[in-house]
């Protein structure tokens, strides 16, 4: 009996720290329409339009417009998501007019971080 309890507790103890660890990845836990950051006012006037208002891509005149938080978008270095979006790669267009340097950066960074959950 003892060793029943004990197994039961241990049981027990086993799923409350899974149930920690499993769900949702943090990267999808961010909510663009919550934020009052800069970098997500900068993400729904210049990318909402085609990766979706959370960045979780959508369809396109037929298209599928990728993700920002996972797929080949995670998979990208900071380096190729700057040429991204500095440059453009058909279908995306260059954004070098639209924003600074520091506007992109920032961007690379938000992405990163706040919807890929990359440190």
């Amino acid at each position: 009996m003892k060793y029943l309890k004990i197994s039961v507790v241990c049981f027990f103890i086993a799923c409350s720290v899974l149930a920690c660890f499993s769900g949702k990845a943090k990267r999808n836990e961010f909510i663009i329409a919550d934020s009052k950051s800069y970098e997500a006012s900068l993400f729904r006037q210049n990318c909402a339009i085609c990766h979706g208002q959370e960045a979780n891509g959508k369809e396109m005149d037929g298209r599928l417009i990728p993700s920002l938080r996972y797929g080949p978008a995670a998979q990208k270095s900071e380096e190729e998501i700057y040429l991204q979006i500095k440059e453009g790669k058909l279908p995306m267009p260059s954004f070098k007019n639209q924003l600074t340097e520091e506007e992109i950066s920032k961007m690379v960074r938000f992405i990163r971080r706040d919807l890929q959950g990359i440190k």
